[in-house]
Parts: structure tokens; sequence; C-alpha cells
């Protein structure tokens, strides 16, 4: 038997401003956008060659607007890990991504935490070895 991880859903406000930080800021690709109707669409973006990708799910009602940024419970909980550190540090910060902190070494790699528009904490990393 084989099974991985296909999706992560993530709160987003709306699947434009969604769209605009994953794919202009984030350099990843948009795997599908489909019209579910109703303003509803089936939108699936991911690191090139990824086999996880994350489903964008517009925050609809009280409940998920007042989640929206804070899925991980205020800390780090999404990890991007990288073969080169300083090509996507360098890349995303030219695309405005918005780094906490400057780039630190730690005994399992380097990393930086940096959060997306919506508030959600992120580590860029590159592992050791």
């Amino acid at each position: 038997m084989s099974q991985h991880l296909a999706l992560i859903s993530i709160l987003v406000p709306d699947y434009d401003a969604g769209l605009a930080f994953f794919v202009e800021q984030m350099g990843f690709i948009l795997l599908e956008d489909t019209d579910m109707g109703g303003g509803k669409r089936w939108v699936r973006v991911g690191p090139k060659g990824a086999q996880t990708a994350f489903l964008l799910a517009k925050a609809v009602g009280d409940t998920q607007i007042a989640a929206l940024g804070h899925q991980g419970g205020g800390r780090v909980w999404l990890f991007l890990q990288t073969d080169d550190f300083a090509r996507d540090h360098a890349k995303m910060t030219a695309n405005g991504v918005n780094f906490e902190e400057a780039p630190r070494d730690e005994p399992y790699g380097q990393v930086a935490v940096f959060c997306d528009p919506f508030g959600n904490r992120w580590d860029l990393i590159q592992v050791k070895g």
C-alpha cells in the first residue's frame, strides 16, 4: 500500500489574494483553478515538483474568518524545505515575502521564519546533510 499527503487546506480571505501570495510571491505553481459555482473554486497550488499541495479555502463565516492566519495557533506550522536556502531566501525577499528574522544556522540546518500576508508563520529551511 502506498500513501502520501496530497493536500493541506489553508484558509485565505479570498482566492485571488491566495493566488497572489502563493504564485506571485512564493513562486508556487498553479495546479488547478476550477469554478465550482456559487462563488466557490477548487484552487490547488504547490511548490514545483512537490507531492503535497495546498487547497486554497476561502474563509466563510465567523469561525473560519477568525481562524485566518491562526491555523497553527501562532507558532510556525508550515515548513518549506529547499535545496538552496540562499537562492530561495533572496528570491522570496525580492518578491516581498515578510521574513521575521535574519537567516540563522541551527544544528539541523539553515532556517528563517517568515509570515504569509494572512498571518501564518512558516520556516524556510535547508536541512543539513
